[in-house]
Parts: structure tokens; C-alpha cells; sequence
């Protein structure tokens, strides 16, 4: 299903003052004006069950999109046909942003479990951040945040060891989890590990392999998709490992 077709949906009304992960899209400091303005640019609040697509890669700029509740992957097509992974969002993170420099998606975005999505239309966020510079501020942040995530991601590919990426991910995955309240030893994997893989650019044998390394280590105790981090510091030495070389 694509979202784009949105009068053939339905849809929830949004209530920001009562969301818990507000802190993590809205700013500090606004005026009682300027959150009634942001908390209206979001026009609903949308369910999207597993496997959904919110967008497709071509389909026009019309809106942007913060993770409520659940998580999404992005992805793009290779000139092989392949899916590549090319990032895992969560709560309270902007979908939507590949779509501005062309004014169409170049990737996909599919839920990984049931989730919901604030939607706000570009151009009414667009108008709103020429009104209010504490707004404006706050989402080229957001869209900073997004790049700081990529370069990420590159450093990952373009100088780490499959177990160095691994344990990079997880730390990362750690990190997010706790930013959100949520335990940062012990989380769910949402995305398979072929999506890992793609995400890291590994096979998925080596994926298995690297995982039952962590786990005979010490360092991580895994049952199917869940994870517990036995070992943080341990996982954050084989990193460390890599920048003293």
C-alpha cells in the first residue's frame, strides 16, 4: 500500500502535547503559539501495518514523515535489481528528506513491524519554518542529524572489518534505543539479517558467523531476534581496536 493515496486511508488525529517522543522532534523553548503551529503542521497520524510501503522511489515530494512508533527501512533498487538497505529509522526520526533536492523519492521506505507516522505536508513545513526561526533552526537540524547518521554509515563501509561494522551497528542500535527510554543492553532486532547485511554490506554467512563470534566471546547472548549486550565495553574494544590502527 502507498501513502500517497492518502483520501482512500484512514487515519488518527494527532495529539503532540501527549506523545512521548515529542522531545525527540520537537524543539525546547517554544512559545504556546509556536507549538500549537507545529503540533497542527502534523495533519494526521498514520498506522501502517509490517511491511507497508509508506513511499516509493519515484513517487513526488509531498510529504515528510516522523516515526511515532515502530521502525522503517529504507532501500533502493541496484541497476542489478537487488534491494539495497541503506538505513533503519526509528521513533521519532524524519523520513521523507531523499525526496527534497529532485522533488520525488529515490528510495523506499517499508515497515519493519506495525508502526505510525506523524505526516506533514513539505510545503506547509516549509512555510512554517519562514515564520518561526526556532522552528526553522530545529529542522535543519533534524535534517543534520540525518547526515551525521549517512557519514556514519560510510565510515562503516568504507574502513571497518565485517566484525567491526557488526559491533558498530549494535552499539549504534544500543545508543538510539536508550536515547528513547528503552533499555540500551537489551532490544529486539526489527530488520532481519539479510537487511543487516545489505544495510552493512555483508553476506548474510558472515553476519551468522560474526554474531556466533560475538556470542562465544561474551560479549552479546542472542535468541532469535533478540538481543542482550552482555559485554558493552567489550563490543566498544573491538572499535577501538580499529582506530589505533
Amino acid at each position: 500500500m502507498n501513502l500517497t493515496e492518502l483520501n482512500e486511508t484512514p487515519f488518527l488525529p494527532p495529539d503532540c502535547s501527549a506523545c512521548k517522543q515529542k522531545t525527540l522532534c520537537l524543539p525546547e523553548g517554544l512559545s504556546n503559539e509556536e507549538f500549537v503551529n507545529c503540533s497542527n503542521i502534523v495533519t494526521f497520524n498514520k498506522k501502517i501495518s509490517k511491511g507497508s510501503r509508506l513511499f516509493h522511489a519515484g513517487d513526488p515530494l509531498r510529504f515528510l514523515y516522523i516515526v511515532k512508533l515502530g521502525s522503517v527501512k529504507s532501500s533502493i533498487v541496484t541497476d542489478e535489481g537487488r534491494e539495497q538497505v541503506i538505513g533503519f529509522n526509528m521513533s521519532g526520526e524524519m523520513l521523507g528528506i531523499d525526496g527534497i533536492y529532485h522533488g520525488f523519492h529515490t528510495c523506499t521506505a517499508t515497515a519493519l513491524e506495525d508502526s505510525e507516522v506523524c505526516v506533514m505536508p513539505y510545503e506547509d513545513l516549509e512555510a512554517l519554518c519562514g515564520q518561526s526561526p526556532a522552528i526553522d533552526s530545529h529542522v535543519r537540524r533534524l535534517f543534520s542529524r540525518e547526515i551525521v547518521l549517512q557519514h556514519h554509515n560510510l565510515l562503516m563501509l568504507g574502513s571497518m572489518s565485517s566484525t567491526e561494522r557488526l559491533a558498530a551497528f549494535l552499539l549504534s542500535l544500543s545508543k538510539r534505543f536508550e536515547t528513547r527510554g528503552f533499555s540500551r543492553t537489551e532490544f529486539v532486532l526489527r530488520m532481519t539479517r539479510a537487511d543487516i547485511g545489505s544495510f552493512l554490506g555483508l553476506k548474510l554467512e558472515t553476519i551468522s558467523r560474526a554474531l556466533s563470534k560475538f556470542t562465544e566471546l561474551g560479549l552479546i547472548e542472542i535468541h532469535q531476534k533478540h538481543v542482550h549486550i552482555v559485554n558493552p565495553k567489550g563490543l566498544r574494544s573491538i572499535l577501538q581496536e580499529h582506530k589505533r590502527i
